[in-house]
Order: structure tokens, then C-alpha cells, then sequence
């Protein structure tokens, strides 16, 4: 009987540590920051599942959007704001910042 459960502690263990590793890494690959400095986006091209959390974070002094039409918008984000959108379908995402036009990033959901 002591042996049985020195075994089955064993197993209850290896299953609950197994079980922890996977949500670890289950929850870094399903966030994604991009920051916006230099009137740039940073990296400017990413590529994601579906499900990935993208989370893009102002760093410049200006103001800056992230917009991709018909898709998501931020609204305006001052210094240290940021904007949170998650990708449930696949396809390729064009986005720019609708102050500064010539600042362009791409989000590629496979």
C-alpha cells in the first residue's frame, strides 16, 4: 500500500509539473509586444497563430494609432499608452499609424 501511493504521488507530481510547462509556454507564444519609437513600428512585420495577443506600446513622445481598416483602430495613443488586439483569424493584416501615414507595420496569422 505505501508503495503504491510513493507511486502515485510521483505520477500526481510529474502530471501537475508537465501541466504548469505547457500554460508557460502556451502564454508566451500567444502575447506579441510591439513598440512604437522613432515614428516606427518595431518590429515593423510580425507573424502569428490564431489566438496570439498582439500588444503594440508607444514609446515616442508623439502621439501615434495603430490602424488596420476594417480590422481594429487603437484611437490616438499618447506616451506609454498601449493598445491590445487578439488575431482570431488567419490572414495578412496591413496596419499603419493614421497621424504619420508613412509608418506601416504587417501581422501575418497563419
Amino acid at each position: 500500500m505505501i508503495i503504491a501511493f510513493v507511486i502515485l504521488s510521483g505520477c500526481a507530481q510529474q502530471t501537475i509539473n508537465q501541466a504548469e510547462k505547457n500554460d508557460i509556454k502556451k502564454t508566451s507564444q500567444e502575447v506579441v509586444t510591439v513598440s512604437i519609437k522613432n515614428f516606427a513600428f518595431n518590429p515593423a512585420v510580425i507573424s502569428i497563430t490564431k489566438g496570439t495577443k498582439v500588444t503594440w506600446v508607444n514609446e515616442d513622445s508623439a502621439p501615434h494609432t495603430t490602424t488596420s481598416e476594417g480590422s481594429f483602430d487603437s484611437g490616438t495613443l499618447s506616451k506609454g499608452q498601449s493598445f491590445s488586439y487578439i488575431f482570431a483569424e488567419a490572414g495578412t493584416f496591413n496596419y499603419k499609424c493614421s497621424i504619420h501615414p508613412s509608418m506601416k507595420g504587417k501581422v501575418v496569422v497563419a
